[in-house]
């Protein structure tokens, strides 16, 4: 993809990365929350690496993307899955492709890992171009209130929800930011 003469490039978080992606997030959302989220799961044990995705262009971080590992609990045990939280592009570079390049990288390293199902509480007419469908049609519940059409499923691998159903277990960072 290329703007401006500059080619944009997506790949994993570094940890020189840090600072930038604080700052965007920062940005994009306009408060401290989903800076301090991202700052937060990746202290964290089950924090995973590649999953914590960047668009570069000319060198400057331009947009953020992470999966999380969480469950999909109920009664007979839990069933893992990823969760898409945050995903951001600063203002000025919104609307040039880059959050669809961010969510379709993503999800490919998603799959790469082994993971089968992606589940995202976010805006709902962007996330079904890639394939989420609302969650509460497949079974799953949020722990928490949300309008019914921003909660959405992806599976990576076909039938990956078939018969699973339950609450979504978020990490608690989720809970104390």
């Amino acid at each position: 993809m290329d703007n401006a003469g500059e080619t944009l490039v997506i790949r994993a978080e570094a940890a020189g990365d840090v600072h930038a992606v604080r700052k965007l997030n920062k940005k994009a959302f306009k408060g401290n929350s989903e800076s301090k989220l991202v700052d937060a799961i990746r202290e964290a044990d089950y924090f995973i690496p590649g999953l914590s995705i960047v668009a570069e262009k000319g060198g400057k971080i331009v947009g953020h993307i992470l999966f999380s590992p969480i469950k999909i609990k109920d009664a007979a045990g839990s069933t893992p899955a990823l969760s898409l939280a945050p995903m951001a592009v600063l203002p000025e570079y919104q609307n040039q492709g880059i959050g669809t390049a961010l969510v379709k990288y993503g999800l490919d390293e998603c799959r790469k890992s082994g993971y089968k199902i992606v589940v995202v509480v976010g805006h709902a007419g962007y996330y079904p171009r890639f394939g989420f469908v609302k969650a509460g049609g497949k079974g799953l519940k949020l722990p928490f209130e949300a309008p019914d059409e921003v909660f959405m499923a992806l599976e990576l691998a076909p039938g990956a929800l078939d018969g699973v159903k339950g609450t979504i277990e978020y990490p608690r960072e989720f809970h104390t930011v």
